[in-house]
């Protein structure tokens, strides 16, 4: 990807804009940036890794990246990115944690007009009226369940990272444990005072998350229901309508555009 933050010819502007386009497959590996980011997809679906957390970023949601804060970014499909660079102090944003937030129609407009913009404006024109608009209108967004929180332990570690690469894993806890080279009592103390749930809490948020990715690509709902997992379509959308209140058919038509 291409960064514009760190260029000294743009360091006075308050926001930076950047729009491209990256394959299947791309992976931008860890980084960081002196300014914080959003990182938004007017489609295709992205996985990020930040900040002890893994965060699936579907079309219409965006995720918040602090300044200095290490991220690795996947592009499951094709990804049309706009994304855009803050001056924490500038437009008070500073001390705003890692976090996927929800993106509205009025926001997208103005994330989308930034981006295309870029960096040649006027800090005392209508872009500026813009920015004034985008950080109102960003700071009211809600936060958007699509993370998964990671462990420091190197053995944890190894374990969530097969998970997260194969969320259908029917490997039991005692395996995960064998795999972490500690006994069940052990791992299970471990993993919960770590990442502050038991591990099939935490697997089950990993599924929900893959599930949310593969519905906002067009798949149906009994081929997600297999892959992320679950031995039929009925306990998949019945564990679905428990978490989000809908089933899943419902909540894909949020996912989509406007």
């Amino acid at each position: 990807m291409t960064y514009f933050d760190d260029n000294p010819d743009y360091q006075h502007l308050p926001v930076i804009g950047l729009e491209d386009e990256y394959a299947p497959g791309y992976t931008d590996p860890p980084h960081s940036h002196r300014r914080a980011q959003l990182l938004y997809a007017s489609s295709g679906v992205m996985s990020v890794t930040a900040d002890r957390a893994n965060f699936v970023v579907p079309p219409q949601r965006a995720v918040w990246i602090p300044s200095d804060v290490a991220h690795e970014v996947s592009c499951r499909g094709h990804v049309s990115l706009r994304t855009l660079y803050f001056d924490e102090e500038a437009t008070d944003m500073a001390g705003r944690a890692c976090r996927v937030v929800e993106i509205s129609d009025f926001l997208k407009a103005m994330i989308v007009e930034m981006a295309h913009i870029g960096t040649d404006y006027s800090e005392t024109g209508r872009e500026a009226r813009i920015i004034e608009l985008l950080i109102d209108e960003l700071k009211t967004m809600p936060n958007a369940p699509f993370q998964a929180p990671m462990p420091e332990d190197y053995r944890l570690l190894r374990v969530c990272r097969e998970i997260l690469a194969n969320p259908a894993d029917k490997r039991s806890l005692d395996d995960f444990a064998a795999l972490a080279g500690m006994g069940r009592r052990t791992f299970t103390r471990l993993f919960k005072a770590e990442i502050g749930m038991g591990m099939a809490a935490w697997r089950q948020q990993v599924r929900l998350m893959e599930a949310i990715s593969m519905l906002s690509t067009g798949q149906p709902v009994t081929t997600v229901a297999f892959e992320v997992g679950y031995e039929s379509p009925s306990a998949f959308t019945a564990m679905f309508h428990r978490s989000f209140g809908m089933p899943p058919s419902h909540y894909l038509s949020r996912l989509r555009p406007q």
